[in-house]
């Protein structure tokens, strides 16, 4: 009795996880082949860099830094009310295609313009882009990665959230 429910429950788990396993989608004629799949990395045990995040009111929006011990700003996320648009930077060596932008729900790279008064790589979105949902509900911490820099990972906190929503508003 007991083998014939173990077998019964071992099927019942193995249909289950082929049920959830996604399929490729099939290839057509018209249908270009999907890019090669990267590794992506999982940053949700990772530490975070020490430092502190401060929110600030700016002429025509807000912004949230991300300072490091030495209080150095090592991430901005500001918003422009005028034009509803968010813009993400961070320190870079130069230019960049991809401001790469990891959430514990997303990851997506971001087209990015290297800034060489500033010396730093910015990524501009719509307020209303749902990837900022991401950053800004990431469970723990968000990591910002730019090709030949190591990834800035930071904890997430509300100031993010502070910036998108007067963004919105």
């Amino acid at each position: 009795m007991h083998i014939r429910f173990a077998a019964a429950l071992a099927l019942t788990a193995a249909t289950s996880l082929q049920a959830q396993t996604a399929r490729p989608a099939p290839q057509t004629a018209t249908t270009p082949p999907a890019p090669a799949a990267t590794p992506l990395v999982d940053y949700a045990t990772a530490t975070p860099a020490s430092g502190s995040w401060m929110w600030t009111q700016v002429a025509g929006g807000s912004e949230a830094t991300f300072v490091n011990a030495s209080a150095m700003p090592q991430l901005t996320i500001h918003c422009t009310v005028a034009s509803r648009r968010v813009t993400i930077s961070r320190p870079a060596t130069g230019a960049a295609p991809f401001l790469s932008v990891w959430t514990s729900s997303a990851t997506r790279n971001l087209p990015s313009s290297y800034l060489p008064a500033t010396g730093r790589l910015t990524a501009d979105l719509s307020a209303f882009d749902p990837f900022l949902d991401a950053i800004v509900f990431s469970r723990g911490r968000l990591a910002i990665g730019v090709s030949g820099q190591a990834t800035l990972v930071v904890p997430a906190w509300a100031e993010a959230a502070r910036v998108v929503e007067d963004c919105r508003a």
